[in-house]
């Protein structure tokens, strides 16, 4: 904060909270059926979102209100006992369904506030956690979800585990389990010892905060949200370039961490009419060798913390900063104040692919592991029941693709047959080989219950797939294409990325981004911005007759991007 900036309300809010207790304390022992906006802005770093159904709305009654909690899982695992606790709490205490998201974890709706603190304490009892899904910090962190024993994916799931305890809130963690929990600090997470190591650093120089109880973070803690990723290299499962900070592995041939290629400053978020904000790939940073990956982590952390932006919150992410101050200059107040190791020039990396690991695939000696592909994440009435079978006879860990899939791992070599009948009868026969637009598919939860949605996401992408797989067959093009939709501008679904986005702008209506790359490498472009949804396939047919007639080679993406915009919009509004 500049020296005699004065604090914006939220920024007061989370000065005066003591470490995120108040006002949630005192509200939630109130019979109230929601929470003050005060008390929202903070259950959010406690890994929930107060929402209402709209569709329950009457004039004159109370908002349906509901909480929506998530969880914090690493790298995407929830083992059995979790995910049978969680599948249990949403069908007594939630609305009956479980939702896989595109940060790999899973997410509960409609919970009461009176169940809340029930439905949190178990979670966290059943060795789980909601700490920090949410809020003004870093949120979980992503790696590949196949449980490979092979190259750098030991290495990589490691190194997300570990960033993920380095980031961990100290006081706020104490505030958490005395609200959740009574106080049981035995449920605390528990870090390695390189990891206490590198924390016990967080008191020192440029990366400490000033506040002893909370080294890191402090009374404020970030701008804004903060996201963290690790692959290996090759594997953009992750959508690395999404990331404030992506990571990509390097090992020995040992399996050992020898160091990582570090890229800042990527985000999806922006706001409809405002050109300050804007989505935006990561830049590259450099090569750090294994030893010094934590603290460099820690010392980016700090830096947003101390120059991100804490006026204007649409333009607090650490995008934001890079794009405006420039890379050089990051990377010069980086190693000037907060990290005072080598950071080298970047290391070859082999061109990557959107990993989805559907199908089986051997884990290791004697276990296997099957992906199944689950359409916008959700799981709900028998297919929820019968998953729920399945992981419970066999105790199958489950692990969240970034792709909004699901993994059961574990599966010992003689129950093979068995898991493969279970997943026949609930309508799988074929993970590996779903319906190829439905393949690489995301969508937003967006209506009835984000409270940011201005139209449909999740429930419309079936309709949405089926009439493009219709117009696609009617076309004779053989070729899939990346789709990806969202309700509003704010990108959870990362539609930016997409070759084909549709972005919510009004009702039935949505902005349609062109241009990205199959293997998410490269930012879409906007091209129109009110696209009623009964005129897509009239607005996009110009456009896919021109690239069947270019021979079909290229992917979409690239189709446009060799087009040009001119040529694009032009065949995108026709003369008449």
């Amino acid at each position: 904060m500049a020296a005699g900036t004065e604090r914006s309300k939220f920024e007061q809010l989370k000065a005066d909270s003591d470490y995120l207790k108040e006002p949630l304390r005192t509200e939630l022992a109130n019979d109230k059926p929601n929470f003050s906006e005060g008390g929202v802005q903070l259950l959010k770093f406690h890994g929930s979102y107060q929402q209402d159904n709209r569709e329950n709305r009457q004039k004159g009654k109370d908002k349906d209100w509901q909480m929506m909690l998530r969880l914090r899982s690493p790298g995407g695992r929830v083992p059995a006992q979790l995910f049978l606790a969680m599948d249990e709490l949403a069908d007594r205490l939630g609305n009956g369904t479980l939702r896989a998201t595109t940060r790999q974890t899973f997410q509960m709706h409609g919970v009461a506030k009176a169940d809340l603190k029930e439905v949190i304490g178990t979670i966290i009892r059943s060795l789980g956690s909601t700490l920090a899904a949410c809020g003004d910090i870093n949120r979980n962190v992503m790696a590949p979800a196949a449980p490979f024993e092979k190259g750098a994916y030991p290495a990589a799931r490691q190194l997300a585990n570990q960033i993920a305890d380095l980031l961990v809130p100290v006081a706020a963690e104490g505030s958490y389990l005395d609200l959740w929990v009574d106080g049981e600090l035995s449920y605390r997470i528990k870090p390695q010892a390189p990891v206490k190591a590198v924390r016990s650093r967080q008191q020192e120089g440029g990366v400490f905060s000033g506040d002893a109880n909370e080294p890191l973070y402090g009374t404020t803690f970030l701008p804004r949200k903060f996201k963290v990723a690790v692959t290996a290299p090759g594997d953009n499962s992750v959508d690395l370039l999404t990331q404030d900070i992506g990571l990509v592995a390097f090992t020995d041939a040992s399996g050992s961490l020898r160091g990582c290629n570090v890229y800042v400053g990527g985000g999806m978020g922006r706001t409809h009419n405002k050109e300050e904000t804007f989505a935006r790939t990561a830049d590259p940073l450099g090569y750090v060798a294994a030893e010094h990956v934590l603290d460099l982590v820690q010392a980016i952390v700090a830096l947003q913390r101390d120059h991100g932006d804490r006026q204007q919150r649409r333009h607090s992410r650490m995008k934001y900063l890079i794009h405006e101050r420039g890379i050089a200059w990051f990377k010069s107040e980086l190693k000037t104040h907060y990290f005072s190791h080598p950071i080298k020039g970047l290391r070859q990396e082999p061109k990557v692919k959107l990993e989805d690991y559907l199908g089986w695939h051997r884990q290791s000696s004697g276990l296997w592991f099957v992906g199944i592909p689950l359409l916008s994440g959700r799981l709900a009435g028998p297919f929820k029941a019968g998953l729920r079978r399945l992981v419970e006879t066999y105790q199958l860990e489950i692990r969240v693709t970034p792709n909004q899939d699901l993994l059961l791992c574990n599966i010992g070599s003689a129950q093979r047959s068995s898991v493969r009948e279970g997943l026949a009868a609930l309508g799988v026969e074929s993970p590996e080989a779903p319906a190829a637009l439905a393949r690489h598919a995301l969508a937003c939860p967006a209506l009835p219950l984000c409270g940011l949605a201005v139209t449909e996401a999740e429930r419309g992408l079936p309709a949405i797939l089926e009439r493009l797989e219709a117009q696609l067959q009617r076309l004779e093009i053989e070729k899939s294409i990346l789709v990806r939709v969202t309700g509003c501008p704010n990108g959870c679904a990362r539609p930016y990325m997409a070759e084909l986005g549709l972005v919510g702008s009004g009702p039935d209506l949505y902005q349609l981004w062109l241009g990205g790359a199959p293997n998410l490498t490269r930012l879409a472009e906007p091209y129109l911005d009110r696209v009623p949804l009964e005129d897509l396939e009239a607005t996009l047919e110009p456009l896919l007759l021109s690239w069947k007639a270019a021979g079909g080679r290229r992917s979409l993406g690239d189709h446009v991007v060799k087009l040009g915009r001119d040529a694009v919009g032009a065949l995108l509004t026709p003369t008449t």
